[in-house]
């Protein structure tokens, strides 16, 4: 007997140490190439990066996985309890492997060979699988677990373990962390959550999907109510508080609307910066906080305006045809629906699709309305389809219809918009009907707006387009136009530098230019063909003359009006060519705003910026736009004293000339009064501005400032092509202007442009009556500088290089060839 205990004990010992070398073989092998666990000290969990309105509302949320991160201390002490009590009841006294419940799970395991094995890993195990290693039930990795397991309790303390695991497990629906669950279960912070939601949160880890509440109710109570047996048997709540919690209903609240704002093209343009600066997992995890400059009631008037005038631009020139066609309407109902979902329609809210179901001889009948008003039928009468002369080419329109059937053909998909009042009608017109619609149509055109703080260069509103479900493509900041008239505010500048004065005359006449080497003759025009003779300066960019504007040009040199381009942004890269001065480069619709925010300043250089600070996940400010000083901010107020307010220092200088720049801005005033824009005199406010048509009206523009808002308006097709043979800058898009000044000046004091010390102001009569004509010292009338002897542009063109008019390879340099015609 006593030799059978040794031989017993003989073989166990030789299994323990065989069984010991094996585990610590094992542990040796799976060490080896382990990611190091020192690099959860600097861990910082991906959270939601948010841009917010200059209002505070939410304008866009950017994340790849949604957590509000909040540390253990601050998180209710039942929460830890509970998600403890439930994953891992020896937590706080484990060396990060519960060896008690590994044997129990083994056990347990064997006893059950047909159930799900049990894992047994404890909130450390778990913390290095879903920070270090990867979820393939292996048994290797389990290994890497429990030795990972093991450093990282070696390293960090049980509190630190627990802020990591509490903010990065997955909840299920979305959800990664306690803190953002209780949000978007509830609709509760932490510190609000009732017991039995604490409990049924430390329920989820286990399996998010299979403890749904709503799903599948009987499993998600049961495992709430375990829970709560286990916080109650491991001493932290009482039994009544468990019996309490355990009769509770659970109730999943969808979280509070949150107050957002719509600005699509703007908030993209701040993505894409954004991205630029601090990289895609800077913004899709960093947790930034944007404070943007978009003010939601300036943005929803350049939207607004924008689509009212591409509508109005649109009626102008006719009827393309019906939305889509459903040939059979026998099955009308199923094929609708296909249409509807392949197109979906982009546009006002109160815009939309119907077909077309009978035509009478005043009317058409529609069916497939939402809403399920009178079983989706509708009436189309005649007079809101009057505007629907068909479109022909070159934007030309052909003869008013005669009946509804000139128009709408049984199954036509048409848009349609719900009439209380005829179009245009006055407010005591007689209703229509109930039932009635307007035929819509969605203008194949485009469009941009941008509104600039004048002083900061803070972009305001931007709006890139018709929707930006239709089309991405941000015509403010993307589309390279040329500027057509809307330049020559920096042609007369450059003149004004070099010596003329708005009372300066020059030849309105015909004009023409050899550019040699074979080249056909340039001979741009005036809009409508006209000659005024001799003019003053200010009357040329009043009625925006090219041919006195090539004239100057000519004089002074294009070398002079290209330094003025750059110098105000319009253009990085202009070729001294005369056809320039009349805007035959490229530029876009937010560098010319900035241009004449600059010229309305009196040239004090800004930087266009969507973003005024930006804070990361921890409160600090990494960047702040505002570049002016602030005196007094945050000072300590004395006890019983008075704050001072504070005051913004601007260190800033003039660029330019301020007195060159002054009568250029007091020349633009002169278009809005008497000029192509002269119908905006009627805001009754001070506002330098140009219009802008380019040749074979490709383009138009409109960009107007006062001392404290610059608007950039742009209208053109995104493959530009004509417009139309009387549209104009003036015509379509200084209205759109116009409505957006009426929304934002409401009830606001007109604010006058600062005149530069030294300027001399002479009263003039002009156009029947009279105008403080501005001059510099020693050019004004009297002076020996004054002189109203005509430029008759017969001084040589010095702007262009002496190599001829070929590029390097033979390429034809830009803007040589055509009419020139801009307005």
């Amino acid at each position: 007997m006593l030799n059978l205990f040794k031989v017993l004990l003989a073989f166990a010992t030789a299994a323990l140490i065989v069984g010991t070398g094996t585990v610590a073989g094992l542990f040796w092998h799976f060490s080896h190439g382990l990611p190091d666990h020192k690099q959860l000290a600097d861990y910082q969990p991906a959270t939601v990066s948010r841009l917010y309105a200059a209002d505070g509302r939410l304008l866009a949320e950017y994340a790849r996985e949604k957590r509000v991160f909040v540390p253990v201390a601050a998180m209710p002490k039942r929460v830890v309890e509970a998600f403890v009590a439930a994953e891992d009841q020896r937590f706080f006294t484990h060396p990060g492997i519960d060896f008690i419940g590994v044997v129990r799970a083994m056990i347990s395991n064997i006893t059950n060979p047909g159930k799900r094995p049990e894992g047994a890993s404890g909130l450390t195990q778990q913390v290095a699988k879903n920070f270090l290693l990867t979820n393939q039930a292996t048994l290797a990795r389990k290994i890497r677990e429990a030795i990972l397991a093991f450093r990282i309790e070696e390293t960090y303390s049980k509190e630190r373990i627990l802020e990591l695991y509490l903010n990065e497990i997955y909840l299920g629906s979305g959800n990664y962390g306690v803190a953002q669950a209780a949000i978007n279960y509830f609709d509760r912070s932490l510190d609000e959550l009732t017991l039995s939601e604490i409990a049924y949160l430390a329920a989820l880890p286990k399996a998010p999907n299979r403890y749904h509440v709503v799903r599948n109710e009987k499993e998600a109570y049961a495992r709430r109510d375990y829970v709560l047996n286990r916080m109650q048997e491991d001493g932290y709540i009482k039994p009544a508080e468990a019996q309490a919690a355990r009769a509770e209903r659970l109730q999943l609240r969808r979280r509070s609307a949150t107050e957002t704002t719509q600005a699509d093209f703007f908030a993209e343009e701040v993505r894409r910066n954004l991205m630029a600066a601090y990289g895609e997992k800077g913004l899709y995890e960093g947790g930034l906080t944007v404070s943007t400059t978009l003010d939601p009631a300036y943005q929803s008037a350049a939207d607004t305006a924008l689509r009212d005038g591409l509508i109005a631009y649109d009626r102008r020139h006719g009827w393309r045809g019906a939305y889509a066609k459903i040939p059979d309407m026998s099955v009308w109902e199923e094929e609708f629906a296909r249409i509807a979902q392949r197109r979906p329609l982009f546009g006002p809210a109160a815009w939309q699709l119907a077909v077309v179901s009978k035509v009478d001889a005043q009317s058409a009948q529609i069916v497939g309305l939402p809403g399920g008003e009178a079983n989706g039928e509708g009436t189309i009468p005649f007079a809101e389809m009057t505007w629907a002369r068909p479109t022909l080419a070159d934007q030309r329109v052909g003869n008013p219809p005669r009946a509804p059937r000139d128009v709408v053909s049984v199954g036509d998909v048409v848009v349609v918009e719900k009439v209380e009042k005829p179009t245009g009608a006055p407010a005591n017109a007689k209703p229509y009907p109930p039932k009635t619609y307007a035929l819509r149509q969605v203008p194949n055109v485009e469009g941009g707006v941008v509104i600039m703080d004048t002083q900061t260069g803070r972009v305001l509103a931007m709006s890139g387009g018709w929707a930006y479900g239709r089309s991405q493509f941000n015509r403010a900041v993307q589309a390279a136009r040329q500027p057509g008239s809307a330049f020559k505010p920096f042609v007369f500048l450059a003149a004004m530098d070099a010596g003329f004065t708005p009372a300066s005359v020059v030849l309105d006449a015909p004009f023409s230019y050899d550019p040699g080497h074979g080249q056909p003759i340039w001979t741009p025009k005036n809009y409508g063909g006209d000659f005024l003779g001799p003019a003053t300066v200010r009357r040329g960019l009043e009625l925006s003359r090219n041919l006195m504007t090539v004239r100057m040009a000519q004089q002074i040199g294009m070398k002079r009006v290209v330094d003025v381009a750059k110098e105000f942004g319009v253009t990085d890269n202009m070729g001294a060519y005369l056809p320039m001065a009349i805007g035959a480069g490229e530029t876009t619709l937010l560098r010319m705003t900035m241009a004449y925010a600059m010229l309305a300043n009196g040239a004090l250089e800004i930087t266009p910026s969507l973003v005024d600070r930006v804070q990361d996940r921890n409160g600090k400010t990494v960047y702040r736009h505002e570049p002016r000083a602030c005196k007094g901010c945050g000072d300590a107020i004395a006890a019983g004293g008075k704050p001072a307010p504070p005051e913004l220092i601007d260190s800033r200088k003039p660029f330019h000339d301020p007195a060159s720049v002054y009568q250029v801005v007091s020349m633009m005033q002169g278009v809005t009064v008497r000029g192509t824009a002269g119908r905006l005199a009627a805001l009754g406010r001070p506002i330098a501005g140009k219009t802008g048509t380019t040749n074979d009206a490709r383009d138009n523009w409109f960009l107007g400032s006062t001392p404290d808002i610059t608007i950039g308006v742009y209208i053109g097709f995104d493959e530009p092509r004509n417009l139309g043979a009387q549209e104009t800058g003036g015509g379509n898009a200084a209205p759109i202007f116009e409505q957006i000044a009426k929304e934002i000046f409401k009830g606001k004091a007109p604010t006058p442009f600062r005149i530069p010390p030294g300027l001399r102001l002479v009263r003039f009569t002009y156009e029947g009556g009279t105008i403080d004509e501005v001059f510099k010292p020693g050019t004004e009338p009297g002076s020996d500088g004054y002189s109203v002897t005509p430029l008759d542009g017969s001084a040589p063109y010095s702007g262009i290089d002496p190599g001829g008019p070929l590029q390097a390879g033979g390429a034809r340099r830009p803007g040589l060839s055509g009419t020139g015609e801009t307005y």
